[in-house]
């Protein structure tokens, strides 16, 4: 019975594994299918194969293009989004206001909003000020939806940490910004290197927003190029190269998360001093 117990948390945390991970093993493996073994069920591709990794950096699909317009789109958002959030969360943890936590939940709620409701208003609105098919149509809705995620994030984090180290460093003479730079931010490190890993992630992943403002090869992003790849024959569906394109957007993602796990974990367990 004694085995049973201490095997059943690892049985569990297997079944979860293979749960999660099973449907990214399957888009490697199709990966590297050629287009006629697509819809073979065989674990591994019998033979390997590179057709679709080259199909997708032809120059018909625009992959590459569209990897960098990903980039330049997560990359500054995240950049904004992590500077106001830190920022934010700073001032809602330690200011004393009225109905600050009606300012919280204002923040948390808004980002509970589909996508979906606002694509019609946002297109209306950057349609007259003439944001179509620009990078800004897409970098500030993202906002509007990691923004909150960020604040309330590093709201909770400055929460934990001892208001006595700000203290301490405005007797030794430093002002509130100085005690904040010198003293608050560095020990905050992992969590706002968590937060802006888990905002980079969601503006990489954005697809209705991009979708709905962007019409123009040149500044779609990697998501939405992928939804409108081509076959071969241009009418069929091409799963080998949506899969192979899948793999090349996931992978940074997954690298990233494996070399920052120690700052990761260390950003969503810890919040004292150190």
């Amino acid at each position: 019975m004694s085995v049973v117990r201490r095997l059943a948390p690892l049985l569990g945390v297997a079944v979860i594994l293979v749960y999660c991970l099973a449907p990214f093993y399957w888009m490697v493996v199709s990966s590297f299918r050629r287009t006629s073994d697509i819809f073979d069920l065989s674990v591994l591709p019998s033979p390997w194969s590179w057709e679709n990794y080259a199909a997708v950096f032809s120059g018909q699909n625009q992959f590459t293009r569209a990897l960098l317009n990903s980039l330049v789109v997560a990359g500054v958002t995240t950049v904004v989004t992590v500077l106001l959030g830190t920022l934010a969360g700073y001032a809602l943890a330690r200011l004393d206001f009225r109905f600050k936590n009606i300012v919280l939940a204002v923040v948390i709620a808004t980002s509970m909003f589909p996508a979906i409701s606002l694509v019609v208003p946002l297109l209306k609105l950057f349609t007259d000020i003439g944001w179509i098919d620009t990078y800004q149509a897409m970098i500030v809705p993202s906002m509007s939806f990691a923004l909150p995620l960020a604040v309330w994030n590093l709201t909770t984090f400055f929460r934990q940490l001892p208001v006595e180290l700000e203290e301490a460093a405005t007797v030794d003479g430093c002002t509130r910004g100085q005690a904040f730079r010198k003293v608050i931010l560095p020990i905050a490190l992992p969590g706002v290197f968590t937060t802006t890993i888990i905002v980079f992630v969601v503006a990489w992943n954005e697809f209705v927003i991009a979708l709905s403002m962007v019409s123009r090869p040149e500044t779609q992003t990697a998501t939405v190029r992928i939804s409108q790849f081509a076959g071969f024959a241009g009418y069929d569906s091409p799963f080998g190269t949506q899969m192979a394109a899948g793999v090349v957007v996931t992978v940074p993602l997954v690298i990233a998360v494996l070399l920052f796990q120690r700052w990761i974990i260390s950003g969503l367990t810890s919040g004292g001093v150190k």
